[in-house]
């Protein structure tokens, strides 16, 4: 560093002696010379973070492959959008699908000599500097590709400024420094469209709307290329302060703002004198719509998609929540009609129950223990674990009372109806509570057994009231898991013509560390005492036959052979697990029967067929591995004892003829 700065200091008396007695408009164009390239030589400093003065620039690699988050989209199997993944909500469109009359406006008031200029306007920088100096009023000067470096590159948030930048008045002069030399950079790599293309899909449009494709559609629902010249006008309007003149939240505002731009429009010889007076006597017009997450088909469905590529996301690109980001077109395996009838029959089956369950309890609080005695503190406990609980009691520093009133002060709230889906009542958070518990749920899932694909999964009877999703949910599967008993006793030589006698027995188990007498119990509360054959047994789902025969196979034969056939989760070998005391989901339940309907084939549940990456290069294909999980004619005869239910007098599953 000494070395360096005495060269600095020895520069001035050499320079004095070099144009001593020299006439002044020499040294005068030296001076002017001599600053141009000091300003050039701190470009270049600034570039290289010379001495790490000034800290990290966008590099020339990811300057020329730089893209801005871009939203996933979802298709199903009989080729619908049925949603997107996004943390900024923007579909990129091309030069050529844009009307050229929003280009028009965006020149004529963001940046006039766009095309003449090489990413920094001298002109226009000149005219700012006179401006400061003379009225000491600083307008802004950047160019539209100053901006995209700006808005692509994050230059003042993601990229230091370095030791100087901790000096005061320096900071943002380096910023500034490093937007000049990335637009520079940009206009060396891209063609003039190519960057307002680059500009209009990575702008801020407010309304969660990024890009000029879903502005248009947030705004007034209309593609890019069928834009007016006067709703080009306000879009181009907000670029200068996208809340101040955002024409839904401030019309008075925006409408003068349009204008504005209307006017340079005319300044510039692209819209003629009376066009421009007829644009600016209409009143604004929107047709709003904001694109949330959660817009589309399939909802529980699509949250499933999400989840079960993170894994992937992590493995592929580095990180869990490129999903969000990449602009990736992913192509399930949910059929969209069929997904509806699986919700249309969700709902209406539920509404039934629903019904019965509410003629059973009536006015009666149905949050009871087994010996019907009503559970203390249910509703409370529910409460506590609420967003808005936590929230008071941070604001109350824990005062129960004040707490307590605010939990039971009325307020609207937003309720589930059969008939209306979510409505709006008047009622109190805990009273909210025990009007949404009463509600019975349920899951449902389709798949298609020769390939495992997902074609329908409903998660609840309403997503917007219920967001936890049933067919992933943990519950005993009951007697849906004897399916797994009586085929680990057709893999043992047992056909579904052996006889097994329904009668009482009992078992010492272990419950608690202690031995206790267990003894299973028939759905009906009697036995008959009548061997059966083992058909029947299951079609009826005989209990004590299940239990007999899980006995007879070995409870841990069974856990393999549920395991092979899908089963992820852990099971307990205990003689209860024969009448489904383990808890599995609904998705690996339904795979398992599938491995029946397939001849005994297994695979794992499929949800995406395959992912393309924003250019359509093809970078994920889904499973289609299967493997013979149990014996052929185990899983034939498992296919007869199944048709059983249907054919078997007394067969549980005779109301689906």
């Amino acid at each position: 560093m000494k070395k360096i700065w005495s060269w600095i200091t020895g520069i001035w008396p050499a320079y004095k002696s070099l144009y001593k007695g020299r006439p002044w408009y020499i040294k005068l164009l030296s001076a002017l010379v001599s600053l141009v390239v000091l300003f050039f030589l701190y470009l270049i400093a600034v570039d290289v973070n010379f001495l790490w003065l000034f800290g990290k620039s966008p590099s020339m690699s990811t300057i020329k492959n730089k893209r801005p988050a871009e939203a996933s989209i979802i298709y199903s199997a009989d080729g619908k959008t049925i949603g997107k993944f996004f943390s900024e909500n923007r579909t990129p469109v091309t030069y050529e699908e844009v009307n050229p009359v929003f280009w028009k406006a965006l020149i004529d008031t963001e940046d006039e000599r766009f095309y003449s200029h090489h990413g920094i306007d001298y002109t226009a920088f000149a005219a700012v500097a006179k401006e400061y100096i003379l009225h000491h009023d600083a307008r802004g000067a950047s160019t539209i590709t100053q901006q995209l470096a700006k808005n692509l590159f994050r230059t003042r948030s993601e990229y230091s400024t370095g030791l100087l930048g901790n000096i005061p008045g320096l900071k943002m002069l380096i910023m500034k420094s490093k937007e000049w030399i990335t637009a520079y950079k940009l206009e060396y790599f891209f063609t003039k469209n190519e960057i307002l293309t680059q500009y209009a899909n990575t702008v801020d449009f407010g309304s969660n709307a990024f890009g000029i494709k879903t502005a248009c559609k947030t705004y007034f629902n209309c593609k890019p290329q069928d834009l007016t010249a006067e709703n080009a006008a306000i879009l181009v309007g907000m670029l200068k302060a996208t809340t101040y003149y955002n024409p839904l939240i401030n019309p008075e505002n925006s409408l003068k703002r349009r204008n504005i731009v209307l006017d340079l429009m005319q300044k510039h010889g692209d819209i003629t004198a009376e066009t421009c007076d007829s644009l600016k006597q209409l009143d604004i017009k929107l047709d709003y719509s904001v694109e949330s997450a959660y817009d589309g088909d399939a909802n529980y469905f699509r949250e499933a998609v999400a989840d079960y590529l993170k894994d992937w996301c992590e493995d592929y690109f580095d990180n869990r929540n490129a999903l969000y980001t990449e602009g990736l077109k992913i192509y399930t395996t949910i059929d969209t009609r069929m997904q509806k009838y699986a919700e249309e029959a969700a709902r209406k089956q539920m509404r039934q129950v629903q019904n019965n369950f509410n003629s059973h309890w009536g006015s009666t609080n149905p949050w009871q223990d087994e010996r019907h005695q009503e559970i203390p503190h249910f509703i409370e406990d529910i409460a506590k674990r609420q967003p808005v609980y936590k929230y008071l009691t941070k604001k109350f520093n824990g005062n129960q009372d004040s707490i307590d009133y605010y939990l039971n002060l009325p307020h609207t709230v937003k309720v589930f109806d059969y008939d209306g889906g979510q409505i709006e009542k008047e009622m109190s958070t805990m009273d909210s509570i025990r009007y949404m518990v009463h509600f019975m749920h349920c899951g449902f899932v389709a798949l298609e057994a020769e390939t495992g694909h997902v074609k329908a999964w409903v998660g609840d009877i309403d997503f917007k009231s219920w967001k936890y999703d049933k067919v992933t949910a943990m519950r005993q599967p009951g007697s849906t898991f004897k399916l797994f008993v009586y085929t680990e006793a057709m893999n043992q030589g047992l056909t579904p013509c052996d006889r097994r006698r329904d009668s009482y027995f009992a078992m010492k188990v272990m419950d608690k560390g202690k031995e206790v007498t267990w003894a299973p119990t028939n759905a009906n509360g009697y036995f008959t005492g009548d061997s059966m054959p083992l058909k029947a047994a299951f079609a009826q789902s005989i209990n004590s036959v299940a239990v007999k025969v899980g006995q007879e196979v070995g409870i841990r034969n069974i856990v393999n052979t549920a395991h092979n056939m899908g089963i992820k989760s852990p099971l307990d070998p205990t003689p209860s697990l024969a009448l489904g005391s383990s808890d599995v989901n609904l998705l690996e339940l339904v795979n398992s029967y599938c491995t029946i309907a397939n001849d005994g084939k297994a695979h794992e549940p499929v949800l995406v067929v395959r992912i393309l990456d924003r250019d359509g290069n093809e970078i994920y294909t889904g499973p289609t591995e299967q493997r013979q999980a149990i014996p052929y004619k185990s899983a034939y005869l498992m296919q007869q004892m199944l048709l059983g239910g249907l054919r078997e007098r007394g067969g549980t599953s005779m109301s689906l003829w």
